[in-house]
């Protein structure tokens, strides 16, 4: 009996590489279902250009501070990927050759968003131990921050703290599904549990959010995910209100911003413990709507969805995505394949 093995196919908006093509744009986003990093740029007929390669339960991006390259979590180690290619050269079509060069073992730490500080120093939100942490030379982590309802750091998930935004180059906010202080205590608050955090203050700036994600400072404003109703907006930090700018159907995380536009993660919600009897569920069906996995560009201006990126078959959630400025058709070098082993460059010495 033949055994039929699930696709993947990728589609977008008809105007979605003309778009790109504008705004000199390419993505990286991962999903940790499948353990794929894809990097989606354009080749020279303006078609799609789509790369993968597979990395244990990767989640979170963010670039690493020099404009030539990006960190990537996983599920036991942090990658820093850094572009082999100088300035006007090109392998093959590719005008990126993404390597993973180095990496930190940090152990199965569930690690969520990260970013890096203005010093250079990668901040990562250490979910497992409701904690913000940064790499060590001889450990798994090095403890920065954690919320002052949280008694010790333990490998219990108490919170479910998941996302991080900065803001001049400092962590500023953290957002958590509950304030609980118990192993895994954060389930049971997933529809209106959510809270907001300032690093600074430790202060509860805002609470009664739905299952919150990936916060982000942009224009002097903190947008934010509420996943759990499946809308993207801003928050007014004075009153604590969040203040929706758009509905998604999808269960939202993963957040990027080019000039006027928010690039926005969306998944399929599992009907587990962890994603059922969300108000998204209620939302999806008022608007007569199935949930998608894909990515939406998003007018910051209006909150149309003016295009859209989208996967189906064997990808049903995604987790994070950020964008490659200037870059066109990006490719990777993964971890895998003999790929690693037969590239070899050589940097030039210094004139």
């Amino acid at each position: 009996m033949a055994i039929s093995t699930p696709s993947l196919e990728i589609t977008s908006s008809r105007q979605l590489p003309e778009w790109m093509a504008e705004q000199q744009l390419s993505f990286a986003l991962t999903t940790y279902q499948i353990g794929k990093l894809f990097a989606i740029g354009l080749r020279s007929n303006n078609e799609l250009s789509i790369f993968e390669r597979t990395f244990s339960r990767c989640m979170g991006l963010c670039d690493s501070g020099n404009s030539n390259g990006f960190y990537l979590s996983s599920l036991y180690q942090i990658w820093r990927f850094e572009n082999s290619l100088g300035a006007n050269e090109s392998a093959s079509e590719y005008d990126r050759v993404y390597i993973p060069q180095a990496s930190f073992t940090t152990g199965d730490c569930d690690i969520h968003d990260i970013a890096v500080d203005q010093t250079g120093q990668l901040i990562m939100v250490n979910t497992l131990f409701s904690c913000l942490a940064t790499t060590s030379e001889t450990h798994s982590f090095r403890p920065l921050w954690k919320p002052t309802f949280i008694s010790r750091l333990a490998a219990e998930d108490r919170c479910h703290l998941n996302g991080l935004a900065m803001r001049d180059g400092e962590p500023a906010f953290v957002t958590a599904v509950s304030n609980s202080d118990a192993a895994d205590g954060w389930r049971e608050h997933r529809s209106n549990g959510g809270i907001l955090i300032d690093v600074k203050t430790n202060e509860i700036v805002a609470s009664g959010l739905s299952m919150p994600h990936s916060p982000r400072w942009y224009r002097d404003r903190l947008w934010i995910c509420n996943s759990g109703t499946g809308e993207f907006g801003s928050m007014d930090l004075a009153t604590g209100q969040f203040e929706p700018l758009c509905f998604c159907a999808g269960y939202l995380r993963g957040v990027a911003f080019h000039g006027d536009y928010a690039i926005l993660g969306t998944s399929k919600p599992r009907h587990n413990r962890t994603f059922s009897g969300l108000p998204l569920d209620e939302a999806l069906s008022q608007r007569n709507v199935e949930a998608r996995c894909g990515i939406q560009i998003v007018d910051l201006r209006n909150g149309d969805a003016v295009h859209w990126l989208r996967f189906e078959g064997l990808v049903d959630e995604l987790f994070d995505v950020i964008t490659l400025p200037g870059v066109r058709t990006p490719s990777l070098i993964g971890i895998i394949s003999d790929e690693i082993r037969r590239l070899i460059s050589i940097e030039e010495q210094p004139a």
